[in-house]
């Protein structure tokens, strides 16, 4: 399978309590829903988490997991990246995407000019955000929301986004000597 065979959906934050719970923090858009495809997986397809109980807790999950008999256990599997095979997941809507199928798209301006590419997909709370890199004449990272305004074409069998990045946004390409 394909490096986009399995998609991140959330990650191990350290253990909880004192009896081997794990606290898991969801990246789908419906948290609960994370559970409906356990067990995880890493990215290779490897099991590496199988979830026994979970309930909800402040900014998560609190899970008993095969993994984690104690909480030193638990917390030995903080940072474990959850994923689960694409073909587990629902097809997407129109003009909705995965995170990961926007990761590595070029960007391009109205008139197809190289505005870099997407480095990754960060939201802050707000809303999601491309942060773009690879910026002709730029040496820093910026960030174009992700919206119908800033990105109004995404084109996946190009491989590409179409931006209308807001005034002053992008940040100044360097000027040649």
């Amino acid at each position: 399978m394909s490096r986009d065979a399995y998609i991140l959906v959330g990650a191990v934050a350290g253990a909880f309590g004192v009896k081997g719970e794990v606290r898991i923090k969801p990246f789908t858009a419906d948290p609960e829903g994370l559970f409906a495809y356990a067990p995880f997986t890493d990215e290779h397809g490897d099991v590496v988490l199988r979830v026994k109980a979970w309930r909800p807790i402040k900014d998560g999950f609190a899970a008993f997991v095969e993994e984690a008999a104690t909480r030193e256990d638990a917390q030995a599997l903080k940072s474990l990246r959850l994923h689960v095979a694409r073909d587990r997941l629902p097809a997407t809507d129109d003009d909705e995407f995965y995170h990961a199928d926007l990761i590595g798209l070029a960007v391009k301006d109205l008139e197809g000019r190289p505005l870099g590419e997407v480095r990754s997909v960060q939201n802050y709370g707000a809303a999601d955000l491309l942060e773009i890199w690879k910026t002709p004449g730029v040496a820093e990272i910026w960030f174009l929301p992700f919206t119908k305004a800033a990105a109004p074409h995404v084109d996946l069998a190009k491989g590409e986004i179409v931006a209308d990045p807001p005034e002053g946004l992008m940040p100044e390409a360097a000027s040649p000597a």
